[in-house]
């Protein structure tokens, strides 16, 4: 079955970076989208950030400039890195991939 790993999250003080990793098992991963959503306390999902098989890139508003996704076909995984970053962007982050979740990572901005 396939499995998502994620890992990378963590405590950051405002103005920090952060890489959030996404190990997919299970599926071939260079066919598949990869997609970073995340959920905050209170409110409800929403998408972060898609990368196709091939390569291009979709970013919600918020976060354009500041986070860059990206994908390893040789290592099966996907990335987040996360820059610039606020209080805003604390959340718990999923990675998404046909249909199945990750166990998500905290994010916390806080100084």
């Amino acid at each position: 079955q396939v499995q998502l790993v994620e890992s990378g999250g963590g405590l950051v003080q405002p103005g920090g970076s952060l890489r959030l990793s996404c190990a997919v098992s299970g599926i071939t991963f260079s066919l598949v989208a990869v997609g970073w959503h995340r959920q905050a306390p209170g409110k409800q999902r929403e998408l972060v950030a898609t990368i196709s098989s091939g390569g291009s890139t979709q970013y919600l508003d918020s976060v354009k400039g500041r986070f860059t996704i990206s994908r390893d076909n040789a290592k099966n995984t996907g990335y987040l890195q996360m820059n610039s970053l606020n209080a805003e962007d604390t959340a718990v982050y999923y990675c998404y991939v046909m249909g199945n979740w990750g166990q998500g990572t905290q994010v916390t901005v806080s100084s």
